[in-house]
């Protein structure tokens, strides 16, 4: 039976605090829908790459989003990771909306089958490990762990999962996400692709608890700001059968509580002034040209004055609010001006 070892500081509840309070605030606001799905597609993005970069995807953010809006068909498999992390995420945030998010071990299996897509053969995507596996430190390439016997991984793994079920009314939902994700990492339940399911399945996890990850922020991101940090945090040195009675999850859950306000304040920072007030709300007409520049890329003056039947003076002024709200910018001179979405900072 898995029983955890961890303490509750005053650092640990200080932040489950923390986080209780930003999570109230960002969900006092109200956004339009289609500034939510903007925030939702450049969350994917930074997801797709920090979870990816993590485990040694060279590239760069700006070259993941460009593949994710192309979707090239003829790709490495350094886009592939990317392109199927994304698909991982947009899958499961239609699960979560539909109230399909059972924790269970099929459904990580179906994870990890999305996660490896075209990396793994058949036989070892969505499928627990049948052999044994090393863990090397990336900077040395030395072995620094020797996860649990592949006999053991199926028992231990619905363990687990047993344990976030049975436990869900008595211990905070942090603390129990944070737990689950450790724990997964320990397991080594697949040949590969661990770390970016087991971050996939915690999501899944905090969404359940009601602390949705999908639609506004990456907390794979902070990982992503230290990884060698991170590695520490999460993994474990030796062999799990020697470190089995000794594992303490303390100063993880501290490392992984803190990560979620960092991101929080992050994306609180992109969302002063964003709420509906009547100096933020966006009429149908604002809606059509943000509607409009997702679809094609771009919108010019021109183009909104074929769908509106509103002045020249006043389309100006259409486009003035969206770029003060940092929804939109502006791009060229003159006849030339178009308008895009916003990068981001």
């Amino acid at each position: 039976m898995f029983a955890p070892k961890y303490v509750i500081t005053d650092q640990l509840l200080a932040n489950i605090k923390r986080i209780s309070s930003l999570v109230g605030d960002i969900n006092t606001r109200r956004f339009p829908k289609l500034v939510m799905l903007e925030f939702e597609r450049r969350a994917r993005a930074v997801s797709a790459y920090a979870s990816t970069s993590i485990e040694g995807n060279p590239l760069p953010l700006t070259e993941v989003k460009k593949i994710l809006k192309s979707r090239p068909e003829n790709i490495r498999d350094s886009e592939r990771e990317v392109l199927n992390y994304n698909q991982a995420l947009e899958s499961l945030s239609k699960y979560f909306e539909s109230g399909d998010t059972l924790l269970t071990l099929p459904f990580i299996l179906h994870i990890h089958k999305q996660v490896v897509d075209g990396l793994l053969p058949d036989f070892e995507s969505g499928k627990l490990r049948q052999k044994p596996v090393i863990v090397n430190d990336p900077r040395t390439g030395r072995a620094v762990y020797w996860p649990p016997d592949s006999e053991k991984v199926e028992v231990l793994m619905t363990d687990l999962i047993r344990f976030v079920h049975d436990n869900k009314n008595r211990i905070d939902p942090l603390i129990l996400a944070g737990i689950f994700h450790k724990q997964m990492v320990i397991i080594h339940p697949f040949m590969d692709g661990n770390g970016r399911t087991t971050r996939l399945a915690t999501k899944v996890l905090l969404a359940q608890m009601g602390l949705n990850t999908f639609n506004l922020f990456s907390f794979e991101n902070y990982y992503n700001q230290n990884v060698t940090k991170y590695f520490q945090m999460v993994g474990e040195y030796g062999d799990y059968n020697d470190l089995i009675d000794k594992i303490d999850f303390t100063h993880w859950l501290e490392y992984f509580t803190g990560g979620i306000i960092d991101e929080l304040l992050r994306v609180s920072k992109l969302l002063p002034d964003r709420g509906i007030t009547p100096e933020t709300h966006l009429e149908t007409y604002h809606e059509h040209i943000l509607k409009h520049i997702q679809q094609y890329g771009y919108i010019t003056d021109k183009t909104y004055a074929t769908f509106t039947d509103r002045a020249k003076a006043t389309r100006a002024l259409d486009f003035l609010k969206l770029i003060k709200l940092g929804l939109i910018q502006r791009k060229g001179k003159g006849r030339s001006t178009y308008y895009v979405l916003k990068k981001d900072e």
